[in-house]
């Protein structure tokens, strides 16, 4: 955030089957800039409560990554995430906090 390119991975432990999505290709596509395409796959995701997902679209918000910058949208994905013990989303929820 405040101008860094935010970072989206695949966190250690995360699963998930054919039917929820593809977070792998969401990374991808995000580590090639192609925006568009990772909300695409976030999304349906993050709906569904993956954790990892809903992180990455607050990211994505916050940024103003493939959409308008939406610090209030960034806020509730990372919130969602963060009320399921996602370390890094309430990490990055705290530091908008701070800001």
């Amino acid at each position: 955030m405040g101008g860094r390119k935010g970072r989206i991975g695949v966190s250690e432990g995360t699963r998930m089957s054919k039917t929820t999505g593809n977070f792998e290709g969401g990374v991808d596509a995000y580590k090639r800039g192609d925006y568009g395409t990772a909300m695409t796959e976030f999304r349906p995701l993050a709906d569904q409560g993956h954790a990892d997902s809903q992180m990455s679209l607050g990211l994505m918000y916050a940024e103003g990554q493939g959409m308008p910058q939406d610090k209030t949208k960034a806020a509730k994905w990372f919130r969602l995430a963060a009320d399921q013990g996602h370390a890094v989303s309430q990490m990055l929820l705290g530091m908008m906090y701070k800001n």
